[in-house]
């Protein structure tokens, strides 16, 4: 059944491969984009937790602080890998 398909696709590819070949980058660059989610609901939910932390102990406020936004600059890059890789994939 796999190879079927594979087959078929395979030959889809090679007959008309300009336009294949930039409709999956396409693709792939909006698969790519959706990779930003996670860090976007990741970055809210430790934020949100950090501003708990200093309602709870307001004078540790600049250990809270510092270490929220590494945390958040730690999570960013991989929203960052993923729209680099969809420009990549648009580019070419």
């Amino acid at each position: 059944m796999f190879g079927m398909i594979f087959d078929s696709v395979l030959r889809f590819a090679v007959e008309y491969n300009e336009h294949f070949s930039s409709g999956m980058a396409y693709l792939g660059a909006g698969i790519a984009v959706v990779a930003g989610l996670g860090p976007g609901i990741g970055q809210g939910f430790a934020a949100g937790k950090a501003a708990e932390a200093v309602g709870r102990q307001p004078e540790a406020q600049t250990k809270i602080l510092v270490t929220t936004l590494v945390t958040q600059a730690v999570a960013e890059t991989t929203g960052l890998y993923a729209l680099l890789v969809a420009i990549l994939l648009i580019g070419k």
